[in-house]
């Protein structure tokens, strides 16, 4: 096999091509591995960290789909919603209230986090959190709920 700099390369440039593709796969291929590894770890992080929390959390994308309730979320609305519009859960007020809060959100990368509903009855406060690139571009949002109710459970001691 040739190299592109060696002589004779113009008579064989697909195998020369070929061999150097060859082994700039050998060489990427540990890093990518690794950094897909680091990907996965992260994915897995993150989901347990939403897994955990008791208040529902709803994630959509920019095109209004549900793309992830945790555990919460799908034991208070009893059901798994993911893949559908969170238009279809809600009032059309309620819908154009989403939409002003995505335009709000749009104007700025410093727009991250608005108040939307007060639940006297089970003592929480509702937001919509934006989700954003590394660039700040917006790629999603999502429901935060915040319970108010003090804590019953002794400090360091776990709930039965």
């Amino acid at each position: 096999m040739l190299y592109i700099d060696e002589p004779g390369y113009e008579d064989d440039k697909e195998k020369c091509f070929r061999r150097e593709m060859e082994e700039a796969y050998d060489l990427l291929k540990p890093l990518c591995d690794k950094t897909l590894g680091r990907i996965k770890m992260l994915n897995k992080l993150l989901k347990s960290v939403l897994d955990q929390d008791t208040a529902p959390v709803v994630v959509c994308d920019m095109d209004d789909i549900i793309v992830y309730m945790n555990p919460s979320a799908i034991e208070r609305y009893h059901k798994d919603l993911t893949g559908k519009s969170i238009k279809g859960c809600h009032p059309s007020s309620a819908n154009e209230m989403i939409e002003k809060v995505l335009v709000w959100f749009g104007e700025s990368k410093d727009n991250n986090i608005i108040y939307t509903y007060r639940n006297n009855e089970e003592n929480k406060d509702v937001y919509m959190v934006a989700l954003r690139d590394d660039d700040g571009s917006l790629i999603g949002y999502y429901e935060k709920h915040e319970y108010r109710n003090r804590e019953t459970v002794g400090l360091y001691q776990p709930k039965k």
